[in-house]
Order: structure tokens, then sequence, then C-alpha cells
């Protein structure tokens, strides 16, 4: 049950009022002039829990560094390379800046200046990761009743620029599988089946159904830092990826001899494939040699959307075959390849009206 108790100081009489917070912890605070004050106060806590809207004043005195490194450890579901990548946001930009400030003082316009200050001379993509880690963090103090609301919602945030894709049209796959000489095979997998990186550098003898022509996306390869992490394909779901019928000899090649678990793809000593850092590298010199802009390898992944879609593929069958959670994010990334859609949808309706009669009775 609630209390107001008087007691006494250098100053004279003050107010103290006792309560428990909703998970029926014993509280107090001290210091009001007047038993009025003191009242209102206890009013105005009571409130607060009856709307669930309650801040335990003591615990939000906890400072960003505390609940940030909690927070990260609870990250566990991320795969590593998504983990990585906001340990370095929090580490190299969140830490710094708010570390040593308590939650209750974050500011929105703090939060605003610093986030507008970074985009000076950091990358939207960089910013965007630095605000997304504190505004969790101060999400779970919410949660924790250490905050009523999030300073940082509302801050406006920079736009990232949407860098157009390249898609290579079926002559200039070839081009480039020219030139890349062992890798021949590993070029056009890219190209023709839409798989990451990753996903084909994991690719071994066990994963190719050479019966069915089929690539079984299991794993996939990702590098974080100086490491190679096995992990489940972006999306954690597997597939399965039919390859062309042409390609079955070139698979079945790069088969012969292997082991279940030897690895399909390799460098000239058997190593791993690494993604190339710089245009210096085989790839960046095979595209030059080939006459192409310059690109990324996974330029041959959007390639691969559009050659499906070129030869008939509905935006199902490219979502299932490029490894996309839905749909619609198939629609978001590859929306400029459907936009002929509605062009075909109106000759093939105008060929049902002509054939029904209709058109003649307007």
């Amino acid at each position: 049950m609630a209390t107001i108790e008087p007691y006494e100081t250098k100053q004279g009489r003050r107010y103290r009022v006792r309560y428990r917070t909703p998970d029926r912890r014993q509280t107090d605070k001290r210091g009001f002039k007047t038993k009025r004050e003191a009242e209102l106060h206890l009013a105005s806590v009571e409130v607060s829990k009856a709307r669930g809207e309650f801040v335990d004043v003591s615990a939000s005195r906890a400072r960003v560094e505390t609940l940030g490194a909690d927070w990260l450890e609870t990250q566990t579901h991320l795969k590593p390379s998504a983990f990585r990548s906001i340990e370095i946001a929090w580490r190299v930009h969140v830490e710094p800046r708010w570390g040593r400030v308590s939650v209750a003082d974050v500011q929105h316009s703090e939060v605003q200046r610093w986030v507008s200050e970074l985009s000076k001379s950091r990358s939207a993509t960089t910013v965007i990761r630095a605000f997304g880690v504190l505004a969790a963090i101060l999400d779970v103090a919410i949660r924790d009743r250490r905050l009523a609301a999030n300073p940082a919602r509302g801050v406006k945030l920079p736009r990232k620029r949407k860098r157009a894709h390249i898609y290579l049209s079926a002559e200039q796959v070839a081009k480039l599988a020219e030139q890349v000489g062992d890798q021949k095979l590993f070029i056009l997998t890219l190209s023709y089946c839409g798989l990451r990186w990753g996903e084909a550098t994991a690719l071994r003898r066990c994963d190719i159904d050479l019966a069915r022509r089929r690539l079984e996306v299991r794993l996939n390869a990702v590098e974080v830092g100086s490491e190679i992490v096995i992990g489940t394909p972006k999306s954690h779901e597997q597939r399965s990826v039919p390859f062309p019928p042409s390609l079955a000899e070139q698979f079945a090649a790069a088969c012969d001899g292997k082991t279940a678990n030897d690895l399909v793809f390799t460098g000239s000593k058997g190593q791993r494939l690494l993604r190339p850092k710089t245009d210096a590298g085989w790839f960046g010199t095979s595209v030059k040699r080939a006459g192409l802009e310059r690109m990324t390898p996974h330029d041959l992944r959007h390639t691969a959307a559009s050659l499906a879609v070129s030869a008939g593929a509905n935006v199902k069958a490219v979502q299932r075959m490029l490894g996309h959670a839905s749909a619609t994010m198939t629609l978001d990334v590859y929306a400029d390849l459907f936009e002929d859609d509605l062009d075909e949808v109106a000759i093939r309706l105008d060929e049902k009206l002509l054939a029904s009669g209709a058109a003649a009775l307007v």
C-alpha cells in the first residue's frame, strides 16, 4: 500500500512517498516540500500504473553503455555477418557518443543532431544502422519501464541512394564466361541460377542433383572479418534451384572424382573462392577483358533475375529461384523488370475482347 511520510531535514520538514512498482518492488521518492506535492506525485504514479505507462525513475538513470552491452548479448538470432555489422555500429558510432549518457537524458533533438553530423562523413547505410542500434536499445528501455517513450523515434534519417541494377544479356554473360578461365561454370551458375556468392561457393558435391538437374542450396559461406563462417542461406530457408540442361555435362565434370562434402567451385589450388575485394582481382580483370562496364559478382544475381523474366518467368518463380522471403520483396527489388507486364496483359485481354465480339457492340 502506498504511504506518505514526513521527515525532518536541516531545511525543515519534507515528505516521502513510498509505493510499489508494477512488478511489486518497493520504492520511494523523497524531497517533497508539502504534503500536497507528495499527494500529487503519488496520484500521477497510480495513474501511470493504471495506464501501463509507469516509468521507474531510478531505473531510468541506467547508462546507454550498460543497456547496449546487454542488448548486444541478446542478438544471438542474427547471422554472424549481420551481428558483426551492428557490433561495429555500436562500438564505433553509438557507444562513443551515447555510452555514458543515462537513458532518461537522451533527447530527441540531440539524436537528430547526432544523425545529421554523422551523415556528413558517413554513408546513409552506416548512419541508418547506427541509429537503428540506438533506437533498439531505447526500445528495450521502454519495455523495462525505464522510459515512457523512445526519444529516437521520429528522427529524420538520410535516404539511401539506390544503385541501379546491372543486367547482362545472354551474349554478355557468354563474353564474360570466355574470360574467366576455369571459373566459367561458376560464372554461368551465378548468371543463370541466381545464387548468391556465398551460396555458390558453399555448394558441395552432395548438393548437386545431376539426375534432376537441381542445385540444393543448403549452405552459405560468409566472410566475417578474416574468417569464413558457414551457415544457412540468407533467408534461413533451403531451396532447390534448377540449372539449364546445357550445363549438365559441365556440372558432371565438376563433380567427377569428388566426395560428397568436397566443394564444387574452388580456386586453382583447391581453396575456397573468396569474394573479390578490388577490381584488380580475377573477376574485375575478366569484366574489363570482356568489354563490360564495371560491376560486382552480385550483379550476376540481378542478371539471373532479368534473364528469367525475359524467358517468361513470373514473379513467384523468380522469388523461388532467388530465395527471397516473399514475392513482395522480389517485386520491390526488381520492379523495373516487370514494367512491361501490364502491356502484355492488355494485349491478351484485347485478344479475348475481340474473340468475344463485344468490341463490335460499342
